[in-house]
């Protein structure tokens, strides 16, 4: 009973995560400029090449983010500042599985502590590198943020798929998502 609790409590904070963001689209600041502030691809953010070691600094701070095509910025009312990212702005860290009324939900934590369930508003999927086969996946975390998949959830992702001819596919929240092919 207390398993099922808490995997009722992470469906609500993924709600939660959803409602209790900042209005960054409608934020239209004069003040633009570029600050030396940095992602790497494992999620590490960097000032000045210093890693951010606050963690509740980076999880305020990922709530202004904003991306513009390739752009990425922190904004609030008064300035928008571009930042860089090496590849995604967060990384889904674990995944669980959730049934709730009969419909097996994924439920991603990402490195700042936010929660995303896969589904229509949430997609994932896998880029393969063309030279080396490897698997890039990621979840669309809100707007157009993404979540690289962190290696242990992804392994997690694999152990749960099912095998659709030579596809490997996982089911979240009435949609099923497409992990990559047996045959490469």
């Amino acid at each position: 009973m207390k398993q099922a609790e808490a995997l009722l409590t992470l469906l609500e904070k993924a709600a939660d995560d959803e409602t209790g963001l900042p209005p960054v689209h409608q934020w239209n600041p004069e003040r633009h400029a570029d600050i030396d502030m940095r992602i790497a691809r494992d999620g590490t953010w960097f000032y000045q090449d210093s890693p951010i070691e606050r963690p509740r600094m980076v999880a305020l701070f990922s709530t202004i983010m904003l991306r513009e095509k390739d752009d990425y910025f922190l904004i609030t009312p008064v300035e928008k500042l571009r930042i860089q990212v090496d590849d995604a702005p967060f990384v889904a860290t674990q995944v669980q599985q959730v049934e709730e009324g009969g419909t097996t939900k994924l439920v991603f934590t990402t490195n700042v502590g936010s929660h995303v369930v896969a589904g229509d508003d949430h997609p994932l999927w896998v880029n393969t590198d063309s030279e080396t086969g490897e698997p890039s996946p990621y979840l669309c975390v809100r707007d157009n943020l993404t979540a690289l998949i962190g290696r242990s959830a992804f392994y997690q992702l694999v152990d749960w798929a099912e095998q659709q001819g030579d596809i490997l596919q996982v089911r979240s929240n009435g949609k099923t998502f497409a992990l990559g092919s047996l045959a490469d």
